[in-house]
């Protein structure tokens, strides 16, 4: 019994990420990422707002600003709120987030590739298009 209360007591006994900094030291730099992550994610958003409602830009290159400010905002999420960077204790996390990503594009992929098979077999034969 007394053995399994002590192993329970280690400071290695923590979750990937982590940190053991006491409450009081961390509590105002805490605030202050999550803040400096709020004003990016508002920034973002509203340059998106911006990027469809204005005139000034090229009108193909909306989609790819969009997208590049999609990425920007998944960045921010994933670095100021859910604290996942290079560092050796987020190792775990780095690799999950990437298997994420995998994972995504396989389905985003596949979805694309099913959708244009099933366009191909659904269309017409061109000897119907031309019945009066």
């Amino acid at each position: 019994m007394m053995e399994t209360q002590h192993v329970l007591e280690t400071p290695y006994d923590r979750a990937p990420g982590d940190t053991p900094e006491p409450a009081e030291e961390g509590t105002s730099s805490e605030l202050l990422v999550y803040t400096i992550g709020l004003l990016f994610a508002v920034i973002l958003t509203a340059t998106a707002f911006w990027v469809v409602n204005t005139s000034l830009l090229w009108g193909p290159g909306v989609h790819l600003g969009l997208a590049v400010l999609a990425i920007a905002q998944m960045g921010v999420h994933l670095v100021f709120f859910l604290h996942v960077s290079t560092g050796s204790d987020s190792k775990n996390n780095v690799l999950a987030v990437a298997f994420g990503v995998l994972i995504a594009f396989l389905v985003v992929a596949g979805s694309l590739w099913i959708m244009s098979d099933l366009n191909t077999s659904m269309m017409p034969a061109a000897g119907m298009m031309n019945m009066p």
